[in-house]
């Protein structure tokens, strides 16, 4: 009987015991679990030296003489732009700050200049369900290949398409996914690149089609809508296609189609651009990578200002852009050289003689944290 009371009181010390260990394991759990852990901090900071080979690095005007693509135009040791992305991710709710300062930073927010210029994208979501989530603010665009910072592109400058298309909209998006593969987004949005209010009345639309599996991606992207004042300016009509895929553990094949048509409002035919543009890249190491842009730009009807063109306002270029990408850590050193040639003389040779075509050579060095 004795033996049996011992017995029986071990096991209700024991049971006792495990559950205040538990109780106390719960209990640093929650204790651990901070308010701020689903706080995130990331970014990058870089910089460039860039020079013609083929021509002078200032025109005889005294501009400078490059590409006329942005953000990496600028001649000798420049500074790219010091990026800091702040986020929250709820549960149902978060939000992202994304601030940048430096010339890249600037060109990229150049409607906002002398105001906010540091908001890269600042915006609010909320994940309605599993398959909905709505998103107010300023965001990036969804269109093209490109992003504006150098930590998402594989070339260090950039392409004529992405320097004349949309860079960020402020607006309201909805975005679906249909499956595990299939996603949809349609969004409501002030003009173009003007990202802390609307100072037209006018909104545009926005959409787009995407198709995701583990080796790549499918993006069909519209917007369409007035991009300035009505009665000045007619409604402009935007298709971009933007994929890749990899076709072996070494190699990856990207592809960047757009088409931008805008009516004019009197008599005249509609202006704009289209492009396209493959983007090769090969890994050979571990640390390197090869990678080449190829791309074909016209505008027509006077388009967008961003080639010399003929008496019809027509004008055309072929990029070639062949840049290494060497990692060191989180410091990532690209190499580059591009040949830009024009259908029109739109650059100078050594003898300050208009020329179609300029070599020039660029190194990025790009910190990611």
């Amino acid at each position: 009987m004795k033996t049996n009371t011992i017995t029986t009181l071990f096991k209700k010390v024991c049971l006792i015991a495990l559950a205040f260990i538990s109780f106390t394991a719960v209990a640093q759990d929650e204790e651990e679990k901070k308010w701020f852990d689903n706080f995130s901090v990331n970014g990058s900071v870089d910089g460039y030296f860039r020079a013609n080979l083929t021509g002078p690095n200032k025109a005889a005007d005294g501009e400078f003489l490059a590409p006329s693509t942005s953000f990496a135009n600028q001649n000798g040791f420049s500074l790219g732009m010091a990026n800091v992305i702040l986020g929250y991710e709820g549960e149902k709710v978060g939000f992202v700050a994304d601030l940048v300062y430096g010339p890249r930073g600037a060109d990229a927010v150049f409607n906002s200049e002398g105001s906010a210029n540091i908001i890269n994208q600042m915006y609010v979501y909320w994940n309605v369900s599993e398959k909905v989530t709505l998103t107010m603010g300023n965001f990036n665009t969804y269109l093209g290949y490109e992003v504006i910072s150098p930590t998402g592109n594989f070339n260090y400058s950039t392409s004529y398409m992405f320097s004349y298309g949309p860079f960020s909209h402020t607006g309201l998006k909805a975005d679906f996914a249909i499956n595990d593969e299939w996603s949809a987004m349609v969004a409501v949005m002030n003009p173009t690149d003007y990202t802390e209010n609307n100072p037209f009345d006018t909104y545009i639309v926005g959409a787009q089609l995407g198709y995701a599996v583990d080796n790549g991606s499918a993006y069909l992207n519209f917007r369409y809508g007035n991009e300035g004042v009505p009665g000045e300016v007619g409604p402009t009509f935007q298709a971009d296609l933007t994929t890749g895929w990899d076709l072996s553990e070494d190699f990856y094949l990207g592809i960047n189609g757009t088409y931008l048509s805008t009516e004019p409002q009197e008599d005249g035919d509609s202006f704009g651009f289209y492009g396209v543009a493959l983007y090769p890249q090969y890994k050979t190491s571990e640390s390197f990578t090869l990678g080449l842009r190829g791309e074909y730009f016209a505008e027509y009807s006077g388009g967008v200002d961003a080639l010399d063109v003929d008496d019809e306002g027509d004008g055309s270029v072929f990029a070639a852009t062949l840049t290494g990408s060497y990692a060191v850590g989180d410091l990532t050193f690209k190499p580059e050289l591009r040949l830009d040639s024009t259908s029109e003389d739109s650059f100078e040779d050594g003898d300050f003689e208009p020329t179609d075509s300029l070599i020039s050579f660029t190194l990025g060095a790009i910190y990611k944290f």
